[in-house]
């Protein structure tokens, strides 16, 4: 079978990777790493920061997805991943140029957070709409189902024990996760730094990402030397006993392997208002938002905006319930019951899934 792949981001790479695990005598055609075949385009060639950038590569971006439309023709299949921006238009074409191949959707855009009508077109484009958040199936009204959350695949850390709650007399090691973008970065680590050196006693690690080299890690983050540097998410939230975090899928794989956190963020005040007052936003953290559509719940404390202090910063560190953190983690992996990728290659090869 030769499927057409659109996996523009990491983590879809990554989600990508598990599914692949699952299935044989699948090629590979379209936008993925590299290192999973030979794609039309490698995702480092697909990057973008900020509307400016989006705006001047908006010409080779159509380009591409005429590329991805005459490459099709070769595909028994197509796999659309995450990336709503460049893969709802592409399955709007791919669509009117092969009604009757089958279209896969997975990774769903978050219609639940912002421009609902998405779904609409959603089902209009693809066949199979595959959902890893179990209440957003809700919003479409026919093709979509939950296949699980690739997250619980994909890790395989997780605490069986919580330390004590730290204190200044008990050495604890800290994990640091300002983010990935500019503005997240460039706001969170002059907090971060002087949290840290407040905590001196303790280890602090800072989560960076793999691709940055030593002149972005300069440019993004300034003086580091006060922190032991690594590239590996999940290994760093094992390692530690607590963790600040900026936001994103991070705040996930911290319920999931069981360690305590608080998240972090501030935002552009455009971007707050619009989230807050105008989408009606209650949670930043998607356990958080899990939860809250589980049992009305939430797993961890929020600081956003005016409230990422240093004062409140040290008090979460401080403050954690460990037990009750145990026990909210526990109900988050059991709502969402399972992984995803075998379900996912299951529907890829047509045969019986999970839903």
């Amino acid at each position: 079978m030769k499927l057409l792949v659109s996996a523009l981001e990491p983590s879809s790479n990554l989600h990508l990777k598990e599914v692949l695990g699952h299935l044989s005598g699948v090629e590979l055609l379209g936008i993925f790493e590299s290192s999973l075949g030979n794609p039309l385009y490698d995702i480092s060639q697909m990057a973008v920061m900020g509307v400016g950038d989006v705006l001047k590569k908006i010409g080779w971006f159509l380009r591409v997805a005429d590329e991805m439309i005459a490459l099709a023709a070769e595909a028994d299949k197509v796999l659309l991943m995450d990336s709503s921006g460049f893969n709802l238009p592409l399955a709007k074409k791919l669509k009117k140029a092969y009604p009757d191949k089958e279209i896969i959707y997975y990774i769903l855009p978050q219609v639940w957070a912002s421009r609902p009508g998405r779904a609409k077109k959603l089902e209009k484009y693809c066949d199979r709409l595959l959902g890893i958040l179990p209440f957003e199936t809700s919003y479409y009204q026919q093709k979509a189902c939950y296949v699980g959350h690739p997250l619980l695949d994909e890790i395989k850390l997780k605490k069986g024990y919580l330390s004590d709650n730290a204190t200044e007399h008990t050495p604890q090691t800290i994990a640091y996760l300002p983010g990935s973008r500019k503005g997240e970065i460039t706001r969170l680590m002059p907090l971060y730094r002087e949290v840290r050196s407040r905590l001196d006693g303790h280890k602090a690690l800072l989560v960076i990402p793999p691709s940055f080299d030593d002149q972005k890690i300069g440019e993004l983050y300034g003086d580091v030397s006060g922190f032991e540097i690594s590239r590996e998410t999940q290994k760093a939230l094992y390692e530690a006993d607590f963790a600040y975090i900026c936001s994103g899928t991070a705040t996930l794989e911290a319920a999931l392997i069981g360690t305590p956190f608080t998240l972090n963020y501030r935002a552009k005040k455009l971007d707050y208002f619009i989230g807050t007052k105008l989408l009606g936003l209650k949670q930043i953290g998607l356990a958080n938002i899990l939860l809250s559509h589980c049992n009305g719940t939430t797993l961890h404390n929020e600081l956003v905006q005016n409230d990422v202090t240093i004062e409140n910063l040290l008090g979460e560190f401080g403050g954690v319930n460990r037990e009750i953190f145990a026990q909210k983690a526990e109900e988050l992996r059991r709502y969402l019951g399972h992984g995803s990728s075998q379900n996912v290659a299951n529907i890829i090869m047509g045969e019986n899934a999970k839903c």
